[in-house]
């Protein structure tokens, strides 16, 4: 008989967790949001258990952050023998060989021939905050470009340079200054009667009207880009736009910041996705999967650009934890031994494979899309108007999460449904997981 992961035999939520979610009420604020309302038990691989012992297969990763699955015995033990040793001293007081090791390795994976230098820290956000002061520093400029539909955190700085106004940014501005927008490509919603080279063109004349119209190329620091845009809905640019944003980088002076905090370790088929445009970054960010859920983040970068800011200037106290380490010290071995790289390439044309035939059969689904393992669906009311279906997107991956599949969704207009399932998943975890999707499309459907 074949095996089912998904277990779902309570209502979601389950008599546990209702007191939970009591108890929720009362003392977390109603700002801090949740895609399902139950409480994990435990986890495995892609699989995770709530408290009332329903079952789920796992296609959100803890919002990417799991590519080596749950509770990785390499990342566990790790774990266990660095606790047994010590937890903390704080690298600014007494510092530790994983840190060292860590930078070492990940210099070496990094993309450029170039010499290189790592500095660690807690968040994503915190990544980025710290590229803008390495760019900052180093440039002795103070403006900062990013793109429409791009997201890079909720700070004060990241929060300027994200797009999405809701839930991120309404209401807490004034945001911080000389942060400037570039337009993204966005393929599917290409203007009628422009080819996609047309497009691409039109894009990057519009890039090099940003430092005509809106800001003087000289005066900027940096260009942060996600090589494919995570929250802004999985949107993967053209090669040639990347490569001629990094022309006119280079052209003026510019450092180019790749953003990989969601799309690196493996999650498109390559340690860090800007690999996939034939591209060297002068800064790359990453954290998410980097710890396997523990919190980390760093920068990577130029040794000239990162050694800029003097002694003091740079860190934190729990920056670069010794947990935090050893478990991307345990990361980096699993996805080396268990060939992660060609499993996201494999599991991105098993999902899209899917993807594709979904969309032949649904009109709701506008677009399929997709880079490695990170896939996909944007769900539209009418595929000559292309006008989103925020409502169908949120009660779909609501019936899917009652069905015992973990769903999150993305995009500007919150019409997107991602798949961030971890890379270690079964063939059978994925099939059973896309069928799910796919009932509860249809279920939804049906409804409305």
């Amino acid at each position: 008989m074949k095996e089912t992961f998904a277990r779902i035999q309570t209502e979601i939520p389950g008599p546990k967790a209702q007191l939970l979610l009591e108890r929720r009420k009362n003392i977390v604020p109603r700002g801090v949001a949740n895609g399902i309302p139950t409480f994990a038990q435990s986890a495995k691989g892609a699989i995770v258990q709530d408290v009332d012992g329903n079952q789920y297969i796992d296609f959100a990763g803890a919002i990417g952050t799991i590519n080596v699955g749950h509770c990785h015995p390499l990342v566990t033990n790790a774990l266990h023998k660095q606790i047994d040793q010590f937890i903390h001293t704080g690298f600014n007081v007494m510092m530790y060989e994983p840190y060292i090791e860590l930078a070492e390795k990940l210099a070496k994976l990094a993309p450029g021939n170039f010499a290189k230098k790592v500095l660690f820290l807690n968040s994503g956000a915190e990544a980025v905050e710290n590229a803008v002061k390495i760019a900052r520093k180093y440039t002795k400029r103070t403006g900062i470009i990013a793109f429409t539909k791009g997201f890079h955190g909720r700070t004060l700085m990241t929060m300027s340079m994200t797009s999405k106004v809701k839930p991120y940014k309404n209401g807490f501005g004034p945001f911080a200054p000389e942060v400037y927008k570039a337009p993204f490509p966005y393929e599917y919603r290409r203007p009628k009667g422009l080819s996609k080279e047309d497009y691409e063109t039109y894009m990057i004349e519009e890039f090099k009207n940003i430092l005509q119209s809106e800001v003087a190329p000289e005066s900027i620091a940096a260009v942060v880009m996600e090589p494919v845009q995570g929250e802004g809905g999985f949107i993967v640019p053209g090669k040639r736009f990347v490569q001629a944003v990094r022309q006119l980088c280079s052209e003026y002076g510019i450092l180019f910041v790749a953003d990989e905090i969601q799309t690196g370790f493996s999650r498109t088929g390559k340690y860090f996705a800007i690999e996939h445009f034939g591209v060297v970054p002068d800064l790359i960010t990453v954290s998410k999967s980097m710890g396997a859920g523990v919190p980390i983040s760093g920068v990577i970068g130029r040794q000239e650009v990162m050694d800029e800011a003097a002694p003091g200037e740079l860190g934190g106290t729990y920056a670069g934890s010794p947990l935090g380490c050893v478990a991307a010290l345990a990361v980096l071995d699993v996805i080396e031994k268990e060939r992660l790289n060609e499993r996201a390439i494999a599991i991105g044309e098993k999902v899209m494979q899917r993807f594709r035939e979904m969309k032949e059969k649904y009109d709701c689904i506008g677009d399929v899309r997709g880079l490695g393992a990170m896939c996909a669906i944007e769900l539209v009311k009418d595929s000559e108007s292309k006008e989103p279906y925020k409502v169908l997107t949120a009660q779909v991956i609501q019936e899917a999460n009652k069905r015992g599949l973990l769903l999150i969704g993305a995009g500007v207009y919150s019409n997107v449904v991602r798949i961030l399932m971890p890379l270690v998943i079964t063939d059978e975890q994925i099939e059973e997981g896309l069928n799910i999707l796919e009932q509860s499309l249809k279920a939804c459907l049906v409804q409305s």
